[in-house]
């Protein structure tokens, strides 16, 4: 009962909260068309579609030599090319106007979790050896790169009084889980218009 009554405490800040629904644009990794509402007045949820940024050249090269087109397949070169990011994210709001001594508009601290889905083009160029000593021709292959893995971030987000604007910046982790595990740092800052 104690902890029933701890949490309620706990969350009473959250209540006071006024609900904004918005589309927007967020500029960082990834970049993306945003839509944020709420489902409660300190519980919200986004949506975010856009394009993610390629990993760095050893996180493909690694990738070729772990999964060859060909046993005596040897890497010689990629190219990567952004392709679809996709977010699902809920998050915790908090009014932080007081802390800041905001007297127009008001600024909500957030913190939340999510899922992210990306994609990248890769195409990767190689030397297949053979038996001939005749000069190695240079093969390729495409590949489409999909990353998978759950997603923490924290930010704030200012709303203007007179104005159905929202601006934002926000800092985060992306952990990805398929097809391998790696640990990648993310953020952004962007505009949203309410409605």
């Amino acid at each position: 009962m104690k902890y029933r009554v701890l949490l309620l405490f706990t969350l009473l800040p959250f209540f006071g909260i006024a609900q904004e629904r918005g589309i927007g644009v967020r500029i960082g990794e990834p970049i993306s068309l945003t839509y944020k509402d709420f489902i409660e007045d300190y519980l919200s949820y986004e949506v975010m579609l856009g394009a993610a940024g390629v990993n760095g050249s050893d996180y493909y090269r690694k990738d070729f030599e772990n999964n060859p087109p060909a046993s005596n397949a040897f890497y010689q070169s990629h190219s990567a090319s952004k392709g679809v990011s996709l977010n699902f994210r809920v998050a915790l709001n908090e009014d932080i106007t007081d802390v800041f001594d905001i007297t127009q508009g008001y600024l909500l601290g957030y913190g939340g979790a999510g899922i992210q889905i990306r994609t990248t083009q890769v195409d990767y160029s190689y030397y297949q050896n053979t038996s001939s000593s005749a000069t190695q021709p240079l093969m390729r292959e495409d590949r489409t790169n999909f990353d998978f893995g759950p997603e923490a971030f924290a930010g704030a987000e200012y709303y203007f009084d007179e104005t159905p604007i929202s601006v934002f910046a926000e800092v985060g982790l992306f952990l990805e889980l398929i097809d391998r595990v790696n640990v990648k740092g993310q953020g952004g800052i962007g505009v949203r218009y309410l409605f």
